[in-house]
């Protein structure tokens, strides 16, 4: 109150203002007011202070048409959508909890891969690349809106969040794909442009949607995409394309695991030639492999319903009748989801420090086999990588 008041945004903007008579126009009812529905009015993550003064004019001007045959304004009623102090404590709290929890065991991933003597193969690069992602849309920088008054918060959000999108994506694509490759293909990426390329483009795609709102709000907070009918209808369309892509590419997907699923069961039947120690240690990995592709399968999923709703979610205000609420529980347990699903895949794909050889792999016990069992061998990570290559040996 002692402070003098300084101006921060200034704008002309123009709303389609749209109202309705809810009850009949009889003279009882003379008096009433008409409802109207809600207008996009600014981005509060745009001007990050506690107090704000809003100075709203409708000024009417006969010769250019503008507010002309609108009525009186009797009311106006601001609606604020913010974060929970709830929510934002959970949040921060699992931000700061995850980030050392990922990082080091990527650190411990990395290491273990650069004691090998031969090279990383593509996928323990991909999946190094996929921890590096995580870490960095865990990095809680959210700790520092406490301090600083930053503008951008909610465009870098967006921007980590689609990297991590683009990476998963990709991840899954060439995590089944080098499961099916022959063992003279494997190991390039170059073979996976036509799917990655697609992903990559789309992230693009998104990228510059935002930028179109999220990056002109950074000027001029009062700007919504949502204003005009042209931007509506782009905006509209834009979702709607995006939830068909992420359906088709979870369908893609599952065709990728049905050949993985495929290829393993026509392996299967090498195994009763071999010995009882040995088919049994076999059965075990070929087991524990189905079950992480059905995770993977799962996390696929819920990664592209929470996708699929989150941008419905950005818009809910502007589909008419139609509300779509993301519950925060579903928010935090699809980020702690894929958490859990990178430390796992980081974890299981780590190579082994002991030295299983060809002689202990034949006469050692089923319970003293692990998933990365012979991580040492030059042909790949696992033993399921070298027995789903069509030309590996048995």
């Amino acid at each position: 109150m002692l402070g003098e008041w300084t101006e921060m945004a200034h704008s002309i903007e123009q709303r389609k203002l749209s109202c309705n008579f809810t009850t009949t126009k009889t003279y009882e009812n003379e008096g009433r007011y008409y409802e109207c529905d809600l207008l996009p009015f600014m981005e509060l993550g745009n001007v990050a202070h506690k107090y704000y003064l809003l100075n709203i004019r409708l000024p009417v001007n006969e010769r250019n048409k503008i507010n002309v045959g609108i009525g009186e304004i009797k009311d106006i009623r601001l609606v604020g959508i913010h974060q929970n102090g709830g929510f934002t404590k959970v949040w921060f709290a699992m931000k700061t909890f995850l980030t050392p929890s990922i990082l080091i065991i990527l650190v411990w991933y990395w290491r273990r891969i650069t004691l090998m003597t031969r090279p990383p193969v593509l996928l323990e690069k991909v999946i190094f690349a996929l921890g590096l992602c995580m870490t960095f849309i865990n990095i809680p920088v959210e700790w520092f809106s406490v301090g600083f008054n930053w503008t951008w918060m909610l465009l870098f959000g967006d921007i980590r969040q689609g990297i991590f999108y683009a990476m998963l994506l990709s991840f899954w694509i060439i995590f089944c794909g080098e499961h099916l490759m022959d063992q003279m293909e494997r190991n390039r990426f170059s073979i996976y442009w036509k799917q990655v390329g697609p992903i990559v483009f789309g992230s693009f795609c998104l990228f510059i949607f935002d930028m179109c709102e999220r990056g002109v709000q950074l000027k001029n907070p009062f700007y919504s995409i949502w204003a005009s009918d042209v931007g509506t209808e782009l905006a509209m369309a834009f979702i709607i394309v995006a939830g068909i892509c992420a359906c088709l590419y979870f369908l893609f997907l599952c065709f990728m695991v049905f050949q993985v699923f495929r290829n393993i069961s026509g392996k299967r039947s090498s195994l009763p030639a071999m010995s009882k120690a040995r088919r049994l240690h076999y059965e075990g990995l070929i087991f524990r492999f189905k079950f992480l592709m059905l995770v993977t399968l799962t996390c696929a999923a819920m990664t592209v319903i929470f996708f699929i709703i989150s941008q419905v979610n950005e818009g809910h205000w502007h589909w008419g009748d139609y509300t779509v609420q993301v519950n925060s529980a579903f928010f935090t347990g699809i980020y702690g989801m894929w958490n859990l699903y990178v430390f796992a895949i980081m974890f299981l794909y780590a190579p082994s420090h002991k030295r299983y050889g060809d002689e202990q792999s034949r006469g050692a016990s089923g319970e003293d086999i692990q998933l990365t069992t012979t991580i040492t061998h030059v042909d790949g990570p696992t033993e399921i990588y070298k027995m789903t290559g069509k030309k590996a040996q048995e």
